[in-house]
């Protein structure tokens, strides 16, 4: 982690890794700031993850990917799973 948040867990990420293990780390670290079971905007997805990084796109995208959190058809509503 202190490799990928070098202002600390709470900071921006200073390069999104290019390692599968390091990329399921970071979406894991992020997926903790959304509660389970608890439905989101996109607009307030991309709020919180942009604190991490610009390309919050990539994030989410890896957020859905890994089963972390899954959207609606319109892909206007995101929820944090429960398995995770």
């Amino acid at each position: 982690m202190k490799n990928l948040f070098k202002k600390g867990p709470d900071g921006p990420l200073d390069v999104f890794p290019s390692k599968e293990k390091r990329k399921f780390i970071v979406a894991e670290h992020r997926a903790g700031r959304f509660e389970k079971g608890k439905s989101y905007h996109e607009r307030e997805v991309n709020e919180i993850l942009m604190l991490a990084y610009p390309d919050f796109a990539t994030i989410r995208r890896f957020l859905i990917d890994y089963g972390m959190m899954e959207r609606s058809e319109d892909g206007r509503v995101y929820r944090r799973t429960e398995q995770r």
